[in-house]
């Protein structure tokens, strides 16, 4: 980057699982974090937005941690830099705060030290960094990721044109991903997950195919994760009971929760956004799309 130049990243939230899809689904959405990146003395993180005004000014911030990382792992090292922080995704809230936060450092790494990571190589270490593939793939690629992370490697298929509107039911408390995790059994039976595999197999095919009816039907047939987490968020099985009335044709909590989403064909989600609002006058309730583009770099020259 040069020193009277600025970079701007702009990376999209994220909605993991869609029901049964644990820790391989993702789905990038209409909400972004964005950072305007300069040259400085030392590094310095300001946040610009209320979302996150309580991020780490310096070194301990996890943008700065991955970036670093990131750089140590390709033996360079990175100049000091001054970052705006822009955000309007909602901090654990289950839409990925913290995945676009790493996808970010990343972006970070590859710009100021020039490495010219393939969109393969960057996917390997969010999914490393993460545990996981679903929330850092989308917010990678854009549109829909379904992945695999394994010990030797990672795999993702990228699907780019899913066009669903979708409304995010979001209460006001947080829920910490490792409390949300606590609740989930160690084990379970074959059987059982054999049948959990296979609902989540029909839940890609009908996404692929664009049946939302049967699809719905797999968000809500999850063995995975929903029937524990429940407990967690009481407002769940509401937004199924009167969203699946409004129109929606699924329900699921996006990653460990608490927001829940209801998904509706294109077109369809403003009227159910406004129709499920007046039950939930202690949550936000937004209405969301699919965000086609993973995360963008823009290079910026400003003159003396």
């Amino acid at each position: 980057m040069k020193e009277d130049g600025m970079l701007r990243i702009v990376v999209p939230a994220s909605t993991a699982n869609l029901g049964p899809g644990f820790d391989s689904i993702g789905l990038a959405v209409s909400r972004y974090l964005t950072l305007e990146v300069r040259l400085a003395d030392e590094w310095k993180f300001v946040p610009r937005s209320s979302e996150v005004a309580a991020i780490p000014a310096g070194m301990d911030n996890l943008i700065y941690q991955v970036a670093a990382q990131v750089a140590q792992t390709y033996g360079c090292t990175l100049p000091s830099c001054f970052v705006d922080v822009y955000s309007n995704i909602p901090f654990t809230r289950g839409l990925g705060s913290s995945a676009a936060a790493v996808v970010a450092g990343i972006e970070l790494a590859n710009e100021l030290a020039g490495l010219s990571l393939s969109l393969e190589q960057k996917m390997r270490f969010a999914s490393c960094y993460e545990g996981h593939p679903d929330n850092v793939g989308a917010s990678l690629y854009g549109g829909l990721v379904i992945g695999s992370h394994r010990r030797e490697e990672t795999d993702v298929v990228h699907v780019p044109d899913v066009q669903l509107d979708l409304v995010a039911v979001i209460p006001s408390y947080e829920l910490e991903t490792e409390k949300a995790r606590s609740v989930l059994p160690q084990m379970m039976a074959r059987e059982d997950a054999v049948e959990a595999s296979a609902v989540s197999n029909v839940l890609v095919a009908a996404l692929l195919t664009k049946r939302w009816e049967l699809a719905g039907k797999m968000m809500s047939c999850d063995l995975f994760h929903q029937p524990y987490r429940k407990e967690l968020v009481p407002q769940l099985s509401l937004v199924e009971k009167l969203a699946m009335q409004y129109g929606a044709f699924g329900v699921a909590l996006s990653g460990a929760g608490p927001t829940i989403l209801a998904f509706a064909e294109p077109g369809k989600g403003m009227e159910l956004k406004e129709k499920l609002a007046p039950y939930f006058p202690d949550c936000a309730v937004e209405w969301l799309t699919v965000e086609q583009k993973g995360s963008q770099v823009y290079k910026m020259s400003f003159e003396k």
